[in-house]
């Protein structure tokens, strides 16, 4: 089973910039990625990015590509999310997710708000 603590959600002005980090603990493995999912309010959960275990492979969503950065420090066991350029769009809860398989994670920390006002 694996753990998942984020941190780093907040109040910020469109335009501006915040990063959150996913720290993991538990037993993860090598063949797995962290995906990081928003729930806007009154909507569904959407997958936001993802990167494999290794730190490599990085993918976006459309509607962040090129504004969000995904990373991963191992030494850490921690995963970021770099948000830039944020509009109010953004503002919803932000979750990590881990998975070994292909598919929604199979663990999910308890998510931190972001919230961008104009």
């Amino acid at each position: 089973q694996v753990q998942l603590v984020e941190s780093g959600g907040g109040l910020v002005q469109t335009g501006g910039s915040l990063t959150l980090s996913c720290e993991a603990s538990g037993r993860t493995i090598t063949n797995s990625a962290v995906d990081w999912y928003r729930q806007p309010p009154g909507k569904e959960r959407e997958f936001v990015a993802t990167i494999n275990w290794t730190g490599r492979n990085p993918f976006y969503a459309t509607s962040v590509r090129g504004r969000f950065t995904i990373s991963k420090d191992s030494a850490k066991n921690t995963v970021y999310l770099q948000m830039n350029s944020l509009k109010p769009e953004d503002t919803a809860v932000y979750y990590c997710g881990y998975k070994t398989v292909v598919g929604p994670p199979q663990s999910w920390g308890q998510g931190t708000q972001v919230t961008v006002y104009s």
